[in-house]
């Protein structure tokens, strides 16, 4: 490993070890000049390579054919920042270091720094840490409306970070926390560092999106349904390690009561429903378009379904408003009906009573009758009895 440069009376040392350091003298003719080589070995847990919240572990070795000296070590993130670490174990040949957990944006190159004031060292030690991760939020919310179309992104940075194989990953599906996982596709990175992805559900209307930026799991519902709502978790795995980031899709239907043109005088009641449970910030609000401030109408904290009675037609509109920003909107058109339709509710109204009226007027007049012939024959059976009683009496004189 060693190669002697007679012209520049050099010493060339490759592939240094631990155990090359020590005293190196060059002696030519009667001249000899003696110097010290100080080696230092600085290994990094999994080869670099780590996943979001992950803490490295990193070994500094040192050899010299002098005492060793006491060390002062600092790391620096790929901002040039410095870390906070915890020393785990030292010794004056073997340093121990733990770093803090790791962020997908903490992939670089970083610099450990080694100082010493006896013998002087000044010495930085660069090395690369890869964060195989998720560039999305950690729990993100996605919005959309009953029969939209909505595309739900994950993004790697493996692209960014030259990772080109070993890892492999799905995409699950569940409507609530406790309910069963449903897969809906997995995936693994090519030697070539691409990304190949297969379908697994086929219960699930979905489609993998073909032209897509590098790095990117998509999935594409092309018309949502109220039930499509829940958490959609995408999960890494690495060397019998995970990571996870989950996407939660609220889906937002509006329904009428009847359903149908509303009748001049007639009353309507429109409800605006949302699937999943909102954040303390988020609030569902209904307003007539062109309105004024009494056709609107907001829901309380925690409340996932929003009632509005109107009585007069036209153009409705759901807001899911998160933080002061409508996240989605859902418009319910209220159509008047027509006048013949009016009319003939009208008259329908007013022959209904007319029938009502004269139904009521044929019980009276029956009543009337019935009782009348009842009184006649009340009579009339006195009338016998008062006969039959006389006759009684003239046999018996």
């Amino acid at each position: 490993r060693a190669d002697i440069k007679m012209d520049y009376k050099q010493l060339v040392v490759r592939n240094l070890k631990l155990s090359d350091a020590g005293t190196y003298t060059c002696k030519y003719g009667s001249h000899e000049v003696r110097t010290s080589l100080h080696v230092f070995k600085l290994t990094i847990s999994s080869d670099g390579h780590f996943l979001p919240n992950e803490v490295p572990e990193l070994i500094l070795m040192q050899n010299s054919s002098s005492p060793l000296p006491d060390l002062n070590i600092a790391f620096f993130n790929s901002n040039n920042k410095r870390v906070t670490t915890e020393l785990e174990s030292k010794t004056r040949q073997k340093y121990t270091v733990n770093l803090k957990k790791l962020e997908a944006m903490d992939s670089g190159t970083w610099v450990c720094q080694i100082r010493s004031d006896s013998p002087l060292i000044n010495q930085n030690i660069s090395f690369a840490v890869k964060v195989l991760g998720f560039q999305n939020p950690d729990l993100e919310r996605k919005y959309a409306t009953v029969d939209s179309t909505v595309i739900l992104s994950w993004h790697l940075n493996s692209q960014k970070i030259k990772w080109k194989e070993g890892f492999t990953g799905q995409l699950n599906w569940k409507q609530q926390e406790s309910a069963n996982a449903h897969e809906l596709l997995d995936f693994n990175v090519t030697a070539q560092g691409q990304l190949h992805e297969t379908k697994k559900s086929s219960n699930f209307l979905f489609e993998i999106p073909e032209s897509k930026p590098e790095s990117i799991i998509e999935v594409k519902l092309p018309k949502v349904h109220f039930n499509h709502s829940g958490q959609y978790q995408c999960q890494l795995e690495y060397q019998g390690r995970h990571a996870q980031s989950k996407i939660e899709l609220v889906v937002m239907k509006v329904s009428a009561n009847p359903d149908g043109p509303l009748s001049r005088g007639a009353n309507m009641t429109l409800t605006c429903e949302v699937s999943g449970l909102l954040p303390p910030n988020a609030f569902l609000r209904w307003e007539r378009v062109n309105g004024t401030k009494t056709d609107i109408k907001n829901s309380k904290q925690h409340e996932v379904k929003l009632e509005v009675n109107i009585s007069a037609a036209g153009l409705w509109s759901c807001h899911l408003i998160e933080d002061k920003d409508r996240k989605i909107s859902f418009r319910y058109h209220v159509e008047e009906a027509p006048v013949w339709i009016n009319h003939v509710i009208i008259g329908a109204s007013v022959g209904g009573s007319l029938l009502v009226f004269a139904l009521g007027c044929l019980c009276i007049i029956s009543g009337i009758r019935w009782q009348r012939r009842r009184q006649r024959a009340k009579r009339m059976a006195q009338a016998r009895q008062y006969l039959l009683e006389n006759k009684t009496c003239q046999c018996q004189q």
